[in-house]
């Protein structure tokens, strides 16, 4: 089971991207008004639950943390969507899909 932490300022998410030069990383935005969002989190969530610790996992409300999502996109110049899911290793994003393109066995054949 990995951990999911939230990301809730532009500092932490640069904190996040460091970390990927030694793991793997799974960012996950999510809104959390959004039906479709909830199914993929809790695909997200599956895929977690057993999951080894070779990844580590982050999340970003969308809604309550706009300037983060917003950062996100500047930053890896992959266009906001909602739900989203990134794979990263070495700061750079290696994979990334949205809506219902998001489940535990899409997560686990990237990985």
């Amino acid at each position: 089971m990995v951990e999911l932490q939230e990301i809730q300022s532009p500092e932490e998410y640069n904190e996040m991207m460091e970390h990927s030069t030694g793991k793997s990383v799974l960012l996950f935005k999510h809104s959390t008004t959004c039906p479709i969002s909830a199914a993929a989190f809790e695909q997200y969530n599956n895929y977690l639950d057993s999951a080894d610790e070779n990844v580590d996992a982050y999340l970003i409300k969308v809604i309550e943390n706009r300037e983060v999502s917003n950062h996100v996109e500047a930053d890896t110049n992959v266009k906001h969507e909602s739900p989203q899911i990134f794979l990263i290793k070495n700061k750079e994003v290696t994979w990334h899909t949205s809506h219902s393109k998001i489940t535990e066995d899409a997560i686990a054949k990237e990985l």
